[in-house]
């Protein structure tokens, strides 16, 4: 789990070192909800995808880091993106609820 914290930080400092008007990861939605970014596309090494109340980004090494935001804009995830998170990475790993658990 802490890869994928590790990993959401990464891309948060590259989104906003590439969009210096963002105060948050969670900036992106509006940027997309008010036409100033499209709702996918490339930004810094990552390509993401706006849906619903979230973002999915992906490295150029293929990472994926999908994550969603709570109306304050705090950054949400749950098992499914944690295991999406570990199948994509250079050396696959699935983490299931009994790992969860005992972590």
């Amino acid at each position: 789990m802490l890869g994928y914290v590790d990993a959401l930080n990464a891309v948060d400092e590259a989104v906003r070192a590439a969009i210096p008007s963002l105060e948050r990861l969670a900036g992106v939605l509006n940027l997309v909800h008010s036409r100033r970014i499209s709702r996918s596309g490339q930004v810094g090494t990552y390509s993401y995808t706006v849906h619903g109340a979230g973002c999915r980004f992906v490295s150029d090494n293929g990472t994926e880091v999908d994550v969603d935001f709570a109306a304050d804009g705090s950054e949400i995830f749950d098992l499914w993106r944690l295991r999406w998170y570990g199948l994509s990475l250079p050396e696959s790993f699935d983490v299931t609820d009994q790992d969860l658990r005992q972590g």
